[in-house]
C-alpha cells in the first residue's frame, strides 16, 4: 500500500518508483490528498512490477486489470474535469490542457499493461511495461501531474464560492449600514442572516478540510467572532435606529461592522493563503515553543559537535529571557513566582556556559571523560529549563485561575445594567473604569497563556481571547453609556445585554481554555480535535435568539451529566485504542478518531462547555456523527471483503450493528421537538444512542487492528483487496441550494472516478 503522495509544499515523490508531480501545485486540502492516495497505490504497484524477474500468467493479467482500470478511472474523471471547464470559462484553458494530458498519460499506461495475451512480454518487438520501463515512469508522472492539476483546478472552484458569499455578505452589510428605517431593516437583515448561515457552512466545510492546524485554529477564531457579532450587529444596528443622535449608540454600532470586516478579510486570507500587500505573517514566539526549539539543540550535540555555533544557542537562550520578562513586568505576576522566574533563568545562563565550556573541548579532544561531562551538561542544562517552563505554566495557569474565580459572579456588568436602566451617567462612569480594569487584568492573562499553550492552536485561541477582550470591553461601555442616556429604551437595554454576553461567554471559553492548556501540560488530550456545528441553512430564520439553549432543571441536568461522564470514559478508551494502531491514515482509525472528537464536544455540552452551545448545535453534532459512524460501517465492509479469517462473520455483524445505531441516531436528531420537555427527551435520547455507538466502537476496532496484525505476521488473514466502492466516497456530496449546485463538480465527484480503482496486492 502507498503512503500519502502528498505533502504540505506540493506533491512528494515515491522513492521507490521514482514517482513525482509538479512541485508547484501545494495541496492545502485533505480532500485533494486522499483523492490523489488510490491512484499513487495503483501507479507504485506497476512501477514495482516492472523490473521484477519472476511473471506469471496471473500476474500479467493482473498488471493489464490495473492498466486497464486506471485508464478506464482516468477517462471518466477527464469527462468530470471537462464539465467542470465547461462551467468555469476562467479555469477552462488550464483545465483542458490538464484534462489532455491526464489522458494521453492514462491510455500509454493502458498500452504499455497490455500483456496478458503476448508470448513474450519482455521481447523487444513489442513495447511494454517491460520493455520500456522509462515510459511507464513518464508516463505515471504526467498522470499524477496533471490529475493533480485539475484537483487542484477544481478546488478553486470552492475557494471562488466562499469569495463570492463574501461579497455578498460585506454587499448586504454595507445595505444595512445606511439604512433609516425599521421596515427596510428587518427585510434586509433577513437575507443579511440567510447569507451569514451559507458563508458559515462554506467555510465550516473548509475549515474541517484544511490540513495546516494554524489555520484551522485561526478560520475558527475568525468564524467565532462572525458568529457571535451577528447578534451584536442586530441590536446595535436597531438601538441606532432608535436613537439616531446618540453618540454612543453609533461608535457602538460602528464597532461591530469594523470588526466582522476584519474577521470576513481574515477568512479570505486563510482560503486564498495571501495576506495584503504582500506581506509575510509573523507568528509570535512563545516561552514553549522556543524552550522546545532550544531543548532540540542542546540534545542534538550528542549526535554532531559542530553542527551550530555556541553563539546560535546564547542567542536562542537570550530570547527565551527576554520573553519571560513578560512574566517578571507584570504587575499581575506573584512575588514568590517571580523571584523563581528570576533564579532559574539566572541559573539557565551559568548552566548553557559551563555546556559551552565543555562543548569546546570536546570538540578539541573526544575522550571518554570529556564526552561524560559534555552528557552531565546537556542533561543539567535541560533540567533547568524544564524547571523553567514548569514555573511560568504554574504562573499564568495559577493567574488565570484566580482571576478567573474573582470575575464568575460578573459583578460589573451587573451594575453596569442596573446604574445604566437607572439613568445614572456618574455610577455608569464609575463603573466602565472597573470594566476597564478588569479588562486589562484579563488581556494580561491571554498574552501569559499563550506563552505556556504548547501548541500553535492553543497559542491562538489565546490571541482571540486577547482580542476579543480587548474589543468587547469598549463595546460594553458604550452600550452602557447608550442605555444611561436613555434609560427607558427597550432596544438600548437589550444591546447592553448582547454585548454582557459575549463578554461572560468569552470568560467562560477561557475556563476551557485553561484547561485544555493544563491537559497539554500534563500529556492528557490537550489537542482533541472538536468540530464546530452551527445550525443548516433552512433550518433557522435571522432570528438568531431561537438559538438560545433550553434551561434544564437540577435532576434533568443531573441525568445528562451521568450520560456525558460515561461518554467521556468512551472517548478515552476509544483514543486509547487507536493509538495502538501503526498506521494512523488508516481510514478505519481516523473515522474512529473523528467520532471520538464529536462524541467528546457533545460530553463538554453536558457540562455547559465548548464550542455547543445550543441544543440545536448538539442535535446537529448527533448528525455529523452518525455520518460519520455511516462512513466507518461502508470502510468496515470493504475491509471484511479482504477477511479471510473466522472473524469475518463477526466483523460484518458489528459493521451491520452500526450502520443500524446510526441510523437511528440520525432519526432522533432530525425528529422535531417543541417545547422544553420534548427538548430534553431528545437531547437526553440523542446522547444515549451516541454512547451506545461508541460502546460498538470500543469493541470493534481492537477486532479490525488484530485482524491486521494477523495479515502483517503471515497468517494469511487478508486477501486482494477488491474495488473500492463509490458510495464511499458520494457521502456528504448532497448540495443543500441551489447556490451550491457546482459541488456536483468539484472535488467530490472527481473523487468517485479516481477512489474507484482495483488495489492489487504486490506478490
Amino acid at each position: 500500500m502507498a503512503t500519502s503522495p502528498c505533502s504540505s509544499s506540493g506533491v512528494s515523490s515515491s522513492s521507490s518508483s521514482g514517482l513525482g508531480a509538479d512541485a508547484g501545485l501545494e495541496i492545502r486540502t485533505r480532500s485533494v490528498e486522499q483523492t490523489l492516495v488510490p491512484l499513487v497505490s495503483q501507479i507504485t504497484t506497476l512501477i514495482n512490477h516492472k523490473d521484477k524477474p519472476k511473471r506469471s500468467d496471473k500476474t500479467l493479467q493482473a498488471i493489464q486489470r490495473v492498466g486497464q482500470a486506471v485508464n478506464l478511472a482516468v477517462g471518466r474523471f477527464v469527462t468530470v474535469g471537462e464539465a467542470i471547464a465547461n462551467e468555469n470559462h476562467e479555469l477552462k484553458e488550464e483545465m483542458s490542457v490538464a484534462c489532455i494530458e491526464a489522458k494521453r498519460a492514462g491510455e500509454t499506461i493502458a498500452q504499455l499493461t497490455d500483456v496478458a495475451n503476448l508470448d513474450h512480454p519482455e521481447s523487444d518487438s513489442h513495447i511494454t511495461i517491460f520493455t520500456d520501463k522509462t515510459g511507464v515512469v513518464k508516463a505515471a508522472r504526467l498522470l499524477l501531474s496533471s490529475v493533480t492539476k485539475v484537483l487542484v483546478l477544481a478546488d478553486r472552484i470552492v475557494i471562488k464560492q466562499i469569495i463570492t458569499s463574501r461579497n455578498k455578505v460585506l454587499a448586504t452589510m454595507e445595505q444595512l449600514e445606511k439604512v433609516s428605517s425599521f421596515q427596510e431593516f428587518v427585510q434586509i437583515f433577513s437575507q443579511f442572516g440567510n447569507e451569514m448561515v451559507e458563508f458559515a457552512h462554506l467555510t465550516g466545510d473548509r475549515q474541517n478540510d484544511l490540513k495546516d492546524e494554524k489555520k484551522k485554529a485561526r478560520m475558527a477564531a475568525s468564524r467565532a467572532v462572525l458568529e457571535k457579532c451577528t447578534m451584536m450587529l442586530l441590536t446595535a444596528s436597531k438601538t441606532c435606529l432608535r436613537h439616531p443622535d446618540c453618540e454612543s449608540a453609533r461608535i457602538n454600532k460602528d464597532g461591530v461592522f469594523h470588526r466582522m470586516r476584519l474577521a470576513l478579510e481574515q477568512v479570505i486570507e486563510i482560503v486564498t493563503d495571501s495576506r495584503p500587500n504582500g506581506e509575510n505573517e509573523l507568528a509570535p514566539i512563545s516561552i514553549y515553543s522556543g524552550i522546545k526549539e532550544f531543548k532540540n539543540k542542546v540534545e542534538g550535540l550528542r549526535e554532531n559537535l559542530y553542527f551550530l555555533s555556541k553563539e546560535n544557542l546564547s542567542t536562542m537562550l537570550e530570547v527565551i529571557l527576554e520573553h519571560t520578562e513578560d512574566f517578571t513586568d507584570s504587575a499581575y505576576t506573584s512575588h514568590e513566582h517571580r523571584e523563581h522566574i528570576l533564579e532559574l533563568s539566572k541559573q539557565a545562563k551559568m548552566e548553557l556556559e559551563q555546556l559551552v565550556s565543555v562543548w569546546m573541548q570536546a570538540q578539541n579532544q573526544k575522550t571518554k571523560d570529556l564526552m561524560e561531562d559534555l552528557e552531565v551538561a546537556i542533561l543539567k542544562t535541560c533540567q533547568c529549563m524544564n524547571e523553567l517552563k514548569r514555573e511560568v505554566h504554574s504562573a499564568a495557569t495559577s493567574l488565570a485561575t484566580d482571576l478567573l474565580k474573582y470575575h464568575t459572579d460578573h459583578m460589573v456588568l451587573k451594575a453596569l445594567k442596573i446604574t445604566g436602566v437607572e439613568g445614572n451617567l456618574e455610577a455608569v462612569a464609575e463603573y466602565t473604569c472597573k470594566l476597564s480594569e478588569q479588562k486589562e487584568q484579563l488581556v494580561e492573562m491571554c498574552r501569559l497563556l499563550r506563552h505556556v499553550s504548547g501548541t500553535e492552536p492553543l497559542e491562538i485561541t489565546c490571541i482571540h481571547a486577547e482580542d476579543t477582550f480587548q474589543v468587547t470591553g469598549p463595546q460594553i461601555i458604550s452600550a452602557a453609556e447608550t442605555l444611561a442616556l436613555h434609560p427607558s429604551s427597550k432596544i438600548a437595554k437589550e444591546n447592553l445585554e448582547v454585548f454582557c454576553e459575549a463578554w461572560e461567554s468569552q470568560l467562560s471559553d477561557m475556563s476551557l481554555l485553561l484547561r485544555e492548556i493544563n491537559d497539554v501540560f500534563e500529556g492528557r488530550r490537550g489537542e482533541k480535535r472538536v468540530y464546530l456545528s452551527l445550525p443548516r441553512p433552512g433550518k433557522h430564520n435571522a432570528n438568531l435568539k431561537a438559538l438560545k439553549p433550553v434551561k434544564l432543571d437540577t435532576e434533568e441536568q443531573a441525568k445528562i451529566a451521568k450520560l456525558g461522564l460515561e461518554l467521556h470514559l468512551l472517548t478515552s478508551d476509544v483514543d486509547s485504542e487507536t493509538e495502538k494502531w501503526e498506521d494512523q491514515e488508516n481510514e478505519i482509525v481516523q473515522h474512529g478518531q473523528g467520532m471520538s472528537s464529536m462524541a467528546y464536544s457533545m460530553y463538554l455540552f453536558t457540562r455547559g462547555e465548548g464550542l455547543l452551545k445550543t441544543t440545536q448545535d448538539l442535535f446537529h453534532q448527533a448528525e455529523i456523527f452518525a455520518t460519520e459512524g455511516t462512513k466507518l460501517a461502508s470502510a468496515l465492509h470493504a475491509f471484511s471483503d479482504q477477511v479471510h479469517d473466522d472473524d469475518k462473520p463477526l466483523l460484518l455483524l458489528e459493521a451491520e450493528k452500526l450502520i443500524s445505531m446510526c441510523k437511528q441516531l440520525q432519526i432522533t436528531a432530525r425528529a422535531s421537538a417543541q417545547g422544553k420537555s420534548a427538548t430534553f427527551t431528545k437531547v437526553d435520547a440523542c446522547i444515549l444512542k451516541t454512547r451506545n455507538v461508541m460502546t460498538l466502537l470500543c469493541q470493534l476496532l481492537p477486532l479490525c487492528c488484530k485482524l491486521l496484525r494477523k495479515n502483517k505476521a503471515g497468517n494469511g488473514c487478508l486477501k486482494p483487496a477488491p474495488p473500492w466502492k463509490e458510495d464511499r466516497i458520494r457521502t456528504g456530496t448532497k448540495a443543500h441550494t441551489p447556490e451550491r449546485r457546482v459541488e456536483t463538480f468539484g472535488i467530490k465527484s472527481l473523487e468517485n472516478h479516481i477512489t474507484n480503482l482495483t488495489f492489487l496486492e504486490s506478490k
